[in-house]
C-alpha cells in the first residue's frame, strides 16, 4: 500500500487538500498585493471569491485563478511565491469544490451549439449521401482542436468566407462526380420524365427524396421550393432534365441544413438524437435504419438507443470513430507532421511505408477491437493481445501469430509472455509521438502519460528553460538520462521534472520508434525511477502495475475526452457530474467497453439540451 499511496501523491498531487480558510490564507498570502481595492489588476478583485458561495456565484472567477495558479502565472515573477506543492493544493482543492458544488442538483444537460460539419464529417457524409468513393474534402480548411482537443468541437466550427468558397467548388466536384457513376445515379434519379409524368414532377419527387436525407430530417414544402426553383432556372436557362437536377441538387450541398448539425431550440428530437448517434459513432450521416427508427419515435427507448449503439460498433463506419478519436486523444495524428522521426537518423521508418501505415494504424484498430470485443478498457494499460502484422515481428524482434495467408493485415493476436508490447504504452506510434523526432524524452513521455492517460498535466515549464545540453566535441557520449540529470541540478526544474522523468525512464528502453533497447550511447539502459518519496518503478512492466493502481483515474480521464468527443464540445462543471456517473457504471461492469459507450449515449446531456435562457423584456 505505501507504493501505491507514494505514486497517487507524485503523480496526481494527492496532498490532503485545504479547506476554505486555508484557500483564504493562501489567496491573502501570496494574491493581495495585485487584487486587492479598486486598482486590482486585471478587474479580479479577491472580494469576488471571499465566501464558500462564491463557488457557485463566480465559478468562473474561481476556474480561472485556479487554472493560473497551477501554472505559475499567479503571483507574478518577482513577487513571493508558494511552492508547487502548495500551488497545486488549491487548485486541486478549488476544481474539486467546483465539481462538488455545480453536482448539488444531479446531473443535467448541457449546451447544444450550432456546429458546422468539420472536414472529416463533411467528406463521409457526401460519400454516403452520393455513394461515391472520392476523398472531396481534402481541399477543405483544416480544422483546428477545440473543446476536449477534439476537432468536432463547435468552438471551433465556424463558417469564414474561405470555408464557404472551398464548399462550392467540392459541392461542384461531388455532383460531377455523382452523375457519371452508375450507382450514384440510381440512388439519386429516382424519377424521370415520362408517359404522364412532367419534368417538373419529377424534379420535385427527386428532391423531396433527397433532401430529408442530405438534411438528415423530414423537410416541409417551403424548405423544398428553394431547390425546385434552381431547377427551373437551370431549365429556362437551356439545361436538359438532369444537368438542371444536378444543379438543384448541387445548392443542397451548400446550404446551411446541410453543412451545419441543425436542432429544434427546445429540445432533442428522435431526428437530431439520430444525428447525434451517427455523427458520434460514424463520424457520417444516420443510415436508413436509424432514420426508420427516429420517424417511428422508437429510438428514443433507452433499450433501442442501447442495441443501435452495439450493432453500431459493429460495422465497418466505427472506423471513423476509432481513427479520429484515438489520433486526437494520444496525438498520434502528429505522426504525419513535425512529431516524425528524423529520416537520416530513422531510415527504417522513413523508407518502409508500409511499416509507417502499420505504426499508425496499431493504437486506432486496438482501440476498434477493444470495443468491438467489448475488452476491458484496462488493456489499454496492459495487455496480453495487440493488433499485428508480419512487419511487426521484424521490428519488435519477435514473431507474432498472424496468419501467414494475411500478414501483412493488421490482426488481433496473442502477445509472448513479457514481451513488453502490451497496451498502448508498447506501441511505436505513441512511443514516437512521444518523443523528439530525433531522440528519446523521458519529459516528454512522463509527460504524455500524466496528460493523455491519466488527465493530471504537470504545469508547463518556466520560461527561458535552455535546451539539454550537447555532449562536448570530443567527450564520451553521454546517455539522455545522464544529460537530463544535470538538467534538472536545478531546484526550480527539479519539483517537476521529479514526478515526471520517472515514468518517462521507465520507457527508456524504446528508441524512437519504439524498437527495443539495452544500450544508449553505448551503456546499458536505465529504466529505474525514484518518486519524491524514495519509492521505486524500473521498467515498462512495473509502470504498468503502477497505472493499474490507479486505473479509476485513468478512466475518468477516457471517460471525459470520450464524452467531450462525442457532444462535440467543451465539458462544463456540471457535465463532470455525468462523468462520474458513467465512471461508477463502467466500474460496476468491470471496466467493459461497451458500458462506456452505452453510458455515454444514454447520458442526459447526450440524450437532452438546454433550454434556451428567456429573454428579459423591459
Amino acid at each position: 500500500m505505501r507504493f501505491v499511496a507514494s505514486f497517487a501523491l507524485t503523480v496526481v498531487c494527492g496532498w490532503a487538500a485545504p479547506d476554505f480558510a486555508g484557500s483564504q490564507r493562501f489567496l491573502q498570502t501570496y494574491c493581495k498585493s495585485c487584487h486587492a481595492g479598486k486598482a486590482a489588476v486585471g478587474g479580479f478583485r479577491l472580494e469576488k471569491v471571499a465566501s464558500p458561495e462564491s463557488f457557485a456565484t463566480a465559478a468562473q472567477d474561481w476556474s480561472r485563478l485556479a487554472l493560473r495558479v497551477r501554472n505559475g502565472e499567479m503571483p507574478p515573477k518577482g513577487s513571493p511565491a508558494p511552492e508547487l506543492s502548495a500551488r497545486e493544493e488549491l487548485a486541486r482543492y478549488v476544481e474539486q469544490t467546483l465539481r462538488t458544488t455545480a453536482c448539488a442538483s444531479g446531473v443535467g444537460p448541457g449546451p447544444a451549439p450550432l456546429r458546422r460539419l468539420n472536414r472529416d464529417e463533411y467528406t463521409a457524409t457526401v460519400q454516403d449521401l452520393l455513394d461515391i468513393h472520392l476523398d472531396i474534402g481534402h481541399a477543405l480548411p483544416v480544422d483546428g482542436a477545440g473543446g476536449e482537443g477534439f476537432d468536432n468541437a463547435a468552438e471551433t466550427l465556424f463558417l469564414s468566407p474561405l470555408h464557404s468558397e472551398k464548399y462550392m467548388e467540392t459541392a461542384k466536384l461531388a455532383m460531377d462526380f455523382a452523375a457519371k457513376e452508375y450507382k450514384s445515379r440510381t440512388r439519386i434519379l429516382v424519377a424521370k420524365p415520362g408517359p404522364g409524368i412532367t419534368a417538373e414532377q419529377a424534379a420535385r419527387k427527386i428532391l423531396q427524396a433527397f433532401l430529408p436525407r442530405a438534411f438528415r430530417r423530414p423537410v416541409t414544402e417551403a424548405e423544398l421550393l428553394p431547390y425546385l426553383s434552381l431547377y427551373s432556372a437551370a431549365r429556362k436557362a437551356g439545361e436538359d432534365f438532369e444537368p438542371a437536377i444536378f444543379f438543384a441538387l448541387r445548392g443542397a450541398l451548400v446550404s446551411p441544413l446541410f453543412l451545419f448539425r441543425t436542432e429544434p431550440a427546445e429540445t432533442v428530437d428522435s431526428y437530431a438524437l439520430a444525428s447525434r448517434l451517427s455523427y458520434f459513432l460514424w463520424g457520417s450521416q444516420p443510415d436508413e435504419l436509424l432514420t426508420d427508427l427516429a420517424a417511428s419515435g422508437k429510438l428514443q427507448d433507452p433499450e433501442v438507443l442501447r442495441q443501435m449503439a452495439r450493432r453500431m460498433l459493429k460495422h465497418d463506419r466505427s472506423w471513423n470513430l476509432a481513427r479520429r478519436f484515438t489520433e486526437q486523444w494520444l496525438h498520434t495524428r502528429e505522426l504525419a507532421g513535425d512529431k516524425a522521426p528524423d529520416a537520416k537518423l530513422f531510415p527504417e521508418y522513413a523508407k518502409d511505408e508500409e511499416l509507417r501505415g502499420d505504426i499508425r494504424i496499431q493504437p486506432q484498430q486496438f482501440f476498434r477491437e477493444i470495443l468491438v470485443r467489448n475488452l476491458s478498457l484496462l488493456n489499454l494499460i496492459d495487455s496480453d493481445y495487440t493488433v499485428g502484422t508480419s512487419n511487426f515481428s521484424k521490428h519488435f524482434g519477435f514473431k507474432l501469430a498472424v496468419r501467414a495467408n494475411a500478414s501483412k493485415q493488421p490482426q488481433w493476436v496473442e502477445l509472448p509472455k513479457d514481451s513488453n508490447r502490451g497496451g498502448l504504452l508498447g506501441m511505436p506510434a505513441v512511443l514516437a509521438v512521444s518523443s523528439y523526432p530525433y531522440r528519446t524524452s523521458p519529459v516528454l513521455r512522463g509527460t504524455w502519460i500524466l496528460d493523455s492517460l491519466l488527465g493530471t498535466p504537470p504545469p508547463p515549464p518556466p520560461a527561458n528553460v535552455p535546451p539539454l545540453a550537447e555532449t562536448a566535441a570530443g567527450a564520451a557520449p553521454a546517455t539522455v538520462r545522464e544529460r537530463l540529470e544535470k538538467h534538472r541540478a536545478s531546484a526550480v526544474c527539479a519539483s517537476c521534472h521529479s514526478r515526471i522523468d520517472p515514468l518517462g525512464f521507465a520507457l527508456e528502453n524504446y528508441d524512437v520508434i519504439g524498437r527495443w533497447r539495452t544500450e544508449d550511447a553505448g551503456k546499458p539502459v536505465d529504466n529505474a525511477g525514484e518518486m519524491t518519496d524514495g519509492t521505486k518503478i524500473q521498467g515498462p512492466a512495473q509502470l504498468k502495475a503502477a497505472l493499474l493502481q490507479h486505473k479509476d483515474l485513468f478512466l475518468r480521464n477516457l471517460t471525459s475526452k470520450l464524452l467531450g468527443y462525442a457532444l462535440g464540445r467543451g465539458l462544463t462543471l456540471r457535465d463532470s457530474c455525468t462523468v462520474d456517473a458513467i465512471v461508477a457504471e463502467v466500474k460496476a461492469k468491470d471496466y467493459s467497453a461497451q458500458a462506456l459507450i452505452e453510458g455515454i449515449v444514454l447520458s442526459t446531456p447526450f440524450r437532452q439540451k438546454e433550454r434556451p435562457k428567456e429573454k428579459k423584456t423591459s
